[in-house]
């Protein structure tokens, strides 16, 4: 078993309500699930974002913690958030990724793997073939 290892999933959601598609905005949710997969206790510190539209806008956001926590997960704890962005195309992608620190001291980051944001495949009307 890894010492540092954190896994993440991420289950991205249009908000149609909160959107103004005719005014070129595109609201999101996305929920993060952060598992402690390694052996000794963590803590995450900060977060950097990388939002991408479909016009090639990109956008760097960096901060401390998450939803205003840095929460610290013993072996096999989970934290779960949810959070949001807002795009000027219906569809995007995101990724990034945590700097945590062990217990012991030792600091490492967690990849945060690309999603996309799709408004597209959500909308009313439209439907998936599979």
């Amino acid at each position: 078993m890894q010492r540092y290892k954190f896994q993440v999933e991420v289950h991205p959601q249009y908000l149609p309500e909160q959107s103004d598609p005719e005014g070129g905005l595109f609201m999101f949710a996305y929920t993060i699930t952060i598992t402690n997969m390694g052996s000794i206790p963590a803590q995450l510190i900060s977060r950097t974002w990388n939002v991408n539209d479909a016009q090639g806008m990109h956008e760097k956001i960096r901060g401390l913690g998450v939803v205003g926590h840095q929460p610290l997960l013993k072996p096999g704890e989970q934290f779960e958030y949810t959070s949001g962005t807002r795009l000027r195309t219906p569809t995007g992608t995101m990724h990034g990724s945590y700097f945590c620190v062990a217990e012991d001291g030792e600091k490492f980051d967690v990849d945060i793997p690309m999603f996309v944001l799709d408004a597209l495949s959500d909308a009313p009307g439209n439907r998936n073939l599979h």
